[in-house]
C-alpha cells in the first residue's frame, strides 16, 4: 500500500511590527475628573431618589419645598438617568 505523503504546514508568524510596544501618550486622569466622574452618577442617582421621595405626591404640590420638581413630571427620569450615563461614558476616558 503507498504511504501518503505528508504536507508541510507553514509555520504561523506574527507580523513584528505590530508587536511593538506603543506607548500612551497621556498619563493618568487627575483627581479632578474623576471626582466630576463620580459625581455626576452620584447626582443622577440622588436626583431620582429625591423625586421618587420628596416630589411626588398624592395631595397636591402646592406647598411643597420641591414643587418645581413635580411640574417636571416624567422628565425628571431623563435627567437623573442623562447625568448617570455622562458619568458611565466619562468612564471611558478615565485612566
Amino acid at each position: 500500500m503507498p504511504k501518503s505523503k505528508v504536507r508541510k504546514k507553514t509555520d504561523y508568524t506574527i507580523n513584528p511590527a505590530s508587536r511593538t510596544p506603543v506607548k500612551v501618550k497621556a498619563g493618568p486622569s487627575s483627581a479632578i475628573y474623576v471626582g466630576i466622574m463620580l459625581g455626576l452618577m452620584l447626582l443622577g442617582l440622588a436626583w431620582l431618589i429625591v423625586f421618587y421621595i420628596g416630589a411626588q405626591s398624592e395631595y397636591g404640590d402646592e406647598g411643597r419645598a420641591l414643587h418645581w420638581m413635580s411640574q417636571l413630571g416624567a422628565w425628571n427620569f431623563l435627567i437623573g438617568f442623562a447625568l448617570m450615563v455622562v458619568g458611565l461614558l466619562m468612564t471611558m476616558r478615565w485612566r
